[in-house]
């Protein structure tokens, strides 16, 4: 059975319920207030690198950058990656042609993959290709290029270097080098480095 209660207590009852679901709503939308200009706050906070005029912002884990005309994002800064002493094909050499890639490290080719071609669509196209002297490593559906192609080619070696042989450009190094090797690269042909 259900208690009876007078008027004057039901109202009291509901104001009271009132107060409280109307004191949780200020209590919400107070924290969400809060929650939002801690994140502005955060966003504003990212690390900032200046590197030869060039401003490079760490967002979500990559170095973003506008250089010229594009939009970059690196794993490393100019100042952590490889300074390439090698004289490289600029980036208009892969402007608008066909660009192969054979790789013995995926997160290095994704690199290259994400500046030249997926980001600024630089790249007419990017393609997995072989080597003649790599054949055995290639998967047999792999086109065999020559180094008369844009070709990058991305090996482990205990030697660090990154060298132009015609249209050629090899990446060498020690597996956890490779994407800073690529980084490297990719600072050298933007002008960057």
């Amino acid at each position: 059975m259900r208690k009876i209660i007078s008027k004057e207590e039901e109202d009291k009852k509901k104001k009271r319920n009132q107060l409280i679901v109307g004191g949780g709503l200020i209590l919400i939308m107070f924290l969400s207030i809060l929650g939002y200009s801690t994140m502005k706050d955060k966003k504003e906070n990212n690390e900032k690198i200046i590197y030869n005029g060039i401003e490079f912002i760490k967002e979500s884990g990559l170095w973003n950058a506008k250089i010229g005309d594009f939009q970059f994002s690196f794993r490393y800064n100019p100042n952590e990656a490889e300074n390439i002493d090698s004289a490289l094909n600029q980036l208009d050499n892969y402007r608008n042609k066909p660009l192969y890639i054979y790789s013995e490290d995926t997160d290095s080719e994704i690199e290259i993959y994400r500046n030249l071609f997926y980001y600024n669509r630089i790249a007419e196209r990017v393609q997995n290709a072989c080597l003649e002297e790599d054949r055995e490593k290639c998967e047999e559906s792999s086109p065999i290029k020559t180094c008369e192609d844009n070709f990058i080619i991305i090996r482990e070696s205990e030697n660090t270097e990154i060298k132009q042989q015609d249209n050629c450009v090899f990446i060498e190094g020690k597996k956890e080098d490779l994407i800073k090797l690529s980084d490297g690269f990719l600072f050298k042909i933007t002008g960057v480095q």
